[in-house]
């Protein structure tokens, strides 16, 4: 699958979404700053920062679980 370059990538916008404390909190079971972890991962990161469950200091904003699932649903994370 070709992306555009207006398609979001994981570099630019997928990586910066979570915080070092994010990646501390989750660096047992899976690297959220190494694509192939969040890629084989996706579904269930979708699932907890829909929920609320992800980070745990508090729920993301609506657009920032919107990129995310966008990204997923769009083959960026691919």
């Amino acid at each position: 699958m070709t992306r555009s370059d207006t398609s979001p990538s994981f570099d630019n916008d997928i990586k910066p979404l979570f915080r070092e404390s994010d990646r501390s909190a989750t660096l047992s079971r899976f690297d959220l700053w190494a694509f192939d972890d969040v890629r084989n991962n996706a579904d269930a990161i979708l699932a907890s920062v829909s929920a609320g469950a992800m980070p745990c200091d508090g729920k993301w904003p609506d657009e920032k679980v919107r990129l995310f699932q966008h990204c997923v649903a769009s083959g960026a994370l691919q």
